[in-house]
């Protein structure tokens, strides 16, 4: 059945004080879960900040904030602070929400608890649809949030996607709880709500798209300056930085390493559309690049605290690739028995360290321990670890 607007309709959009102050009252004086969601302007906007929140609870229906207009959200995080939120892949909006001040002591989470139950599709459309029987729009998850004023059709898509999470998550509680794998999701909420922020990512231009094809160092010297020329310019602009200069633009230039505006002009992503201003600054990110000492250009990869690539076990620790092989195949067993995918019953990062840097003595404590150590919660202790033990014992 297609449901094609909230049942109360589609709420004005709160984008002052007052209205803001009236919302947290509102939604103290509710009753049960409160369903919350977040709209970001991901390939518009620099950063991954909010520009729209949304939240519905009984008794008060559905609110929606602007965060343009009310930056500070803290006043209603605090009010819901001892409730429980139910989001749909919090991962993605929890990071947008605390910069506001929004952040859940304890949460639920819908498509994770869809991923534990079993489901091929987690979307939360398909979620719906599947598990209540309604189909929602999902026309305008990519359009830009940080628009002003928001159409009216957005707004009614926005609201959409918290009519039903609250309905959706006492229907997959109830499965959880007939597969006997409640206990599970709630370890897994509680470790989401629990985990502290990502620390910053260590040399993102490395992530540029196409990087793999720059071999020389002084190239990834430019694929640096380049990198972060633009990220200044994009964050300053308040752009995304594809918006200011693409990735295979920068790729093309490192490669070619171009003499002068003139050579740059001819690149891909340089053209005569692009200002004069802007291509004398992309030169000089390349001329930085070239007069860079040798002893200060950047290394080929990076390091890593881990183990090395899988690819490479064989090679370099062949007992330790056994090891791998036999673990990874026990694990997918398990969890194709437990009907869930394999990640979620032990990440892949947690088996290659395990393996890698197996306890001298691989006995099911020690396992356990090890596992405890590298984050693992104790559910997945509880299934894994036997099975950890026979694969680490059996390549010993």
């Amino acid at each position: 059945m297609p449901l094609l607007a909230p049942r109360e309709g589609v709420p004005p959009v709160i984008t002052d004080e007052h209205g803001l102050a009236e919302a947290v009252a509102a939604f103290t004086a509710g009753s049960g879960p409160v369903a919350v969601d977040a709209e970001r302007a991901s390939g518009y906007r620099y950063g991954q900040r909010a520009y729209l929140v949304q939240l519905r609870r009984e008794g008060v229906g559905t609110a929606l904030v602007d965060p343009i207009g009310c930056p500070d959200l803290s006043a209603l995080g605090e009010a819901l602070s001892s409730e429980e939120w139910v989001l749909h892949a919090a991962t993605q909006d929890l990071p947008c929400l605390r910069a506001i001040g929004m952040e859940p002591a304890r949460l639920f989470d819908t498509e994770l608890a869809g991923r534990l139950a079993g489901f091929a599709r987690v979307g939360l459309g398909v979620m719906v649809e599947t598990v209540l029987g309604y189909t929602l729009e999902k026309g305008h998850s990519a359009v830009d949030w940080s628009t002003r004023p928001l159409p009216e059709p957005w707004l009614r898509y926005a609201a959409l996607d918290v009519e039903l999470l609250v309905d959706l998550r006492d229907a997959l509680e109830q499965e959880l709880g007939e597969q006997g794998k409640l206990d599970w999701a709630l370890e897994e909420f509680a470790a989401i709500a629990a985990a502290p922020p990502a620390p910053p990512r260590q040399d993102p231009w490395r992530r540029t798209s196409g990087m793999h094809k720059v071999r020389r160092r002084r190239q990834m010297a430019a694929v640096r300056e380049l990198w972060t020329a633009r990220d200044a310019v994009a964050q300053r602009r308040d752009l995304s930085p594809s918006k200011v200069l693409s990735d295979t633009a920068i790729v093309a230039a490192a490669l070619a390493m171009p003499k002068d505006v003139a050579e740059l002009t001819g690149l891909q992503g340089f053209g005569h559309r692009m200002g004069r201003k802007q291509l004398h600054a992309w030169q000089e990110a390349v001329d930085r690049a070239r007069d860079i000492p040798e002893t200060e250009l950047p290394q080929p990869g990076r390091p890593t605290a881990g183990p090395p690539p899988p690819r490479a076990w064989a090679e370099k620790d062949p007992v330790a690739a056994a090891r791998l092989t036999a673990a990874r195949a026990a694990i997918s067993a398990r969890a194709e028995e437990l009907n869930l995918p394999q990640e979620n019953l032990l990440t892949p990062d947690t088996v290659r360290r395990l393996c890698w840097e197996p306890p001298a003595e691989p006995e099911q404590e020690a396992v356990a321990r090890a596992l405890r150590e590298l984050g693992a919660r104790d559910w997945q202790i509880g299934q894994t670890a036997s099975l950890l033990v026979e694969a680490l014992a059996a390549q010993a």
